[in-house]
């Protein structure tokens, strides 16, 4: 399979968006770990090789241990995650697959239990930006570096 498009290139102000949309969770509450649980849980379920592999990285660099990387496909099975991550976790999967039931009103109230408003719409927005680059990645055949 070879990259179909250079959305850099071809939709550069498109593009500049994403990257500036990404860069504002640099102010979002979340810590680096968080972050990466979102984005590796959102890639696992939209299948996305690019970020599965960007992200596995990064998470590992931020000190996010082997075990919990490998056990996030059954995050539900085992107690390695906390409260918080695990309510972030299911926000992440009703989300990305948001036509089956969307965020079902169980989830969101496990969610004001533990943050406030703006954590919320931190949490929802990062899985947002995270499903947006999986789409890209996925629709263009985004290349794993060699």
């Amino acid at each position: 399979m070879s990259q179909r498009l250079n959305m850099a290139r071809l939709a550069p102000e498109a593009y500049k968006a994403m990257i500036a949309l990404d860069a504002t969770m640099s102010t979002f509450f979340l810590n680096n770990t968080q972050k990466e649980l979102i984005k590796i849980r959102a890639s696992q379920i939209n299948a996305c090789a690019f970020c599965l592999d960007m992200h596995t990285k990064d998470a590992l660099k931020y000190g996010e241990t082997p075990q919990r990387i490998f056990l996030l496909n059954a995050w539900w099975e085992t107690t390695l995650y906390t409260e918080e991550e695990r309510v972030m976790l299911k926000m992440t999967e009703e989300i990305t697959k948001i036509s089956e039931k969307g965020l079902t009103e169980e989830t969101y109230q496990n969610a004001k239990k533990l943050f406030d408003d703006k954590q919320i719409a931190e949490i929802i927005m990062a899985i947002n930006i995270i499903n947006a680059w999986n789409r890209i990645g996925i629709s263009t055949h985004l290349q794993l570096p060699k």
